[in-house]
């Protein structure tokens, strides 16, 4: 009878164990906009599967523990590194990601890698509807293999591998470009920023992007999701695989990536205005008004004003922000760039407060 109590406590230990493993999920803050969901996707990460070093499944309980609302495993078709221990087969990450990713409401794509030396360089496809399909030789028959299953592609980390004075556009890019075979373009990648890719994204209406490209296990987030991986912020209309393909074919996302956001002013603005509350003057000593300006966000938001020491607004926090109003009226505008929310390059958002203190 003991025997049989100390297997079945061991049984259910193991039951609690593996439930665990992802049971306690970090919310992302950043909120939706007017009629579209904010979703926050990683959609470039691989498995053992090409050169990565986790199961697939560890990169779905890694999603949902730090908040992501979708993912894409990005294996590389032409890249196989481990082939002598696990066989090349295109589809089974995703195959075997899917039922976890299904237990844990985490949207999983069907995505794959297509690597190339530069030029032309590596590009992400997502949606694809049959990856081993894709293992073309021919660059530029195998981008219009993917684009006939109806996948949304993008190029991967532009300037990887190339030097700082180094252009890493060439003609092919523009082939690409004007025949439509990339819809998207990666500015942001891990940690790294390719500026000139930035560029090219509002140059050529690509949809910008930013993921991680993670190939070792994350670390768990820290507070206030300091140590986020670099991530796209997806406005959908709803949180579903379509949504989610529909908003980047309209190029409606953001990038997260350290503590920036870069996307469209369209996209930046209603962001910021979720994010930040400029309250009421709770206080006024002659020309000079007290009020509390509430970032109710993970992002923190740089506030930049000519003529005034920036103002920093910390995620999760309140600040007491003291303006100068007129004397008579009570009122003032000032007029804010939000440095780390880069509209373009170099260039962040101009936000104006409204300050009235009678």
């Amino acid at each position: 009878m003991k025997t049989w109590i100390r297997v079945a406590t061991f049984v259910a230990f193991i039951g609690l164990a593996a439930s665990a493993s992802a049971a306690v999920r970090k919310e992302i803050r950043i909120p939706d906009i007017a009629g579209f969901r904010t979703l926050k996707c990683d959609f470039h990460m691989h498995t053992v599967f090409s050169d990565g070093n986790v199961w697939p499944t560890v990169r779905v309980d890694e999603a949902w523990r730090e908040g992501l609302d979708a993912i894409a495993i990005t294996d590389h078709i032409e890249y196989q590194p481990h082939k002598k221990d696990i066989p090349t087969n295109f589809a089974r990450s995703y195959e075997i990601a899917l039922p976890r990713a299904k237990e844990l409401n985490v949207l999983l794509i069907r995505a794959c890698e297509l690597t190339h030396d530069t030029p032309p360089g590596h590009y992400n496809a997502l949606f694809v509807k049959d990856i081993a399909a894709l293992d073309i030789k021919d660059f530029l028959e195998q981008m219009k293999a993917a684009n006939a299953q109806g996948a949304f592609v993008f190029w991967n980390h532009p300037g990887w591998k190339q030097k700082a004075d180094e252009s890493y556009w060439f003609d092919i890019h523009k082939t690409l470009v004007d025949g439509k075979l990339i819809q998207g373009i990666e500015p942001f990648n891990g940690d790294q920023y390719y500026k000139d890719a930035h560029t090219w994204a509002g140059q050529y209406n690509l949809t910008l992007v930013g993921n991680s490209d993670e190939h070792a296990p994350f670390d768990p987030p820290t507070e206030n999701n300091a140590n986020h991986r670099t991530m796209t912020l997806v406005f959908a209309k709803d949180r579903s695989l379509d949504g989610v393909h529909e908003a980047l074919k309209s190029r409606r996302t953001a990038v997260w990536a350290l503590n920036r956001l870069a996307g469209k002013e369209e996209f930046l603005k209603p962001l910021f205005e979720a994010s930040v509350e400029f309250c009421p003057v709770f206080h006024r000593s002659g020309e000079t008004a007290y009020l509390e300006v509430r970032n109710k966000s993970d992002v923190p938001f740089e506030l930049g004003r000519k003529g005034t020491k920036g103002l920093t607004l910390e995620p999760n926090s309140t600040t007491i922000l003291h303006a100068t109003v007129n004397k008579e009226t009570g009122k003032a505008e000032l007029n804010y760039e939000v440095k780390n929310l880069l509209i373009e390059p170099g260039k962040g958002l101009p936000i104006t407060v409204t300050i009235a203190a009678p």
